[in-house]
């Protein structure tokens, strides 16, 4: 039984996380803690928290979860761990793994903690962005398990599992070169196609009277927490930037096909990259 779960970032995954904890344990209080006044009374507006708190205020915790960007995440966590009591479960939300894992890895509390990345989200960021349903059938990806105490790890799952979500397992460093490829370039790509076709807008004032839904879906990701994705990408960095040499690479080549007018070779290389929508139907379908 939970009775009182704290939430540090009170925004998107961190509220909506509280709602369904809410929906859940509807026994548990929930606390907020988060840097603006303005979002912690906007979540007691909105009913996603009780009250709010601060760091130093942490009391008789069942769970703690860190649901901020990833520096401070890596700042707060062994002053969280501090505050923990023997059967604490404290979660956080990061997109790395490795930075905030090691920030930990000696700390007397280290079994307290379970490194974990919900890949749930969408572009919204606030209070208001929260939702119930949004970690439904989604992944979440859990970083050295063997590293958090069973009962933390099986609270942890039980959760999980209530909120119908699909558990896998990774090494901390694995997840952060994996998550490089499948969602730090992704939106980093959506940030730079943005820029580009704002940059051209200067001198055509209709260029966007000509977008139509594919670029809006593709550069929907750039409408992201621009504090959040300089932190994934500067503690990510030479993961990242590998990544972006291979994109980079793969935009080349098909520069030069098109400079040599080799449609041919286009039109195959397109239909090889089509099995994608294959591939995402199949993950999906899990």
């Amino acid at each position: 039984m939970i009775k009182k779960t704290y939430i540090i970032g009170v925004g998107l995954i961190g509220g909506s996380f509280a709602l369904e904890i809410r929906n859940i344990f509807p026994d548990s209080s929930i606390i907020g803690i988060d840097k603006s006044d303005y979002n912690i009374n906007q979540a007691i507006e909105l009913n996603i928290i009780d009250y709010k708190a601060e760091i130093n205020q942490i009391e008789n915790p069942d769970v703690i979860v860190i649901a901020v960007p990833v520096k401070s995440i890596i700042h707060l966590l062994p002053k969280i761990l501090d505050t923990v009591e023997k059967e604490t479960l404290v979660l956080d939300f990061g997109s790395t793994k490795k930075s905030i894992c090691n920030a930990v890895k000696f700390h007397k509390n280290r079994e307290n903690f379970l490194a974990t990345h919900p890949i749930a989200g969408t572009e919204f960021s606030g209070p208001t962005a929260a939702q119930i349903g949004l970690f439904n059938n989604k992944n979440i990806i859990i970083c050295d398990k063997n590293k958090t105490n069973k009962s933390a790890l099986k609270l942890a799952l039980e959760i999980f599992r209530e909120m119908k979500m699909k558990v896998s397992y990774m090494d901390a460093i694995s997840h952060d070169k994996h998550i490089a490829y499948v969602s730090h370039l992704s939106h980093l790509s959506s940030f730079m196609l943005g820029k580009t076709v704002m940059d051209k807008e200067k001198n055509e004032k209709n260029i966007f009277d000509m977008a139509g839904s594919g670029f809006e879906s593709t550069v929907r990701l750039a409408k992201s927490s621009p504090e959040m994705w300089t932190d994934i990408f500067e503690d990510n960095k030479n993961n990242v930037l590998k990544s972006l040499e291979d994109y980079m690479d793969n935009l080349e080549q098909i520069r030069h096909l098109i400079e040599n007018d080799n449609f041919e070779e286009i039109e195959s290389q397109l239909k090889s990259i089509n099995y994608i929508k294959t591939i995402l139907k199949g993950i999906n379908q899990i």
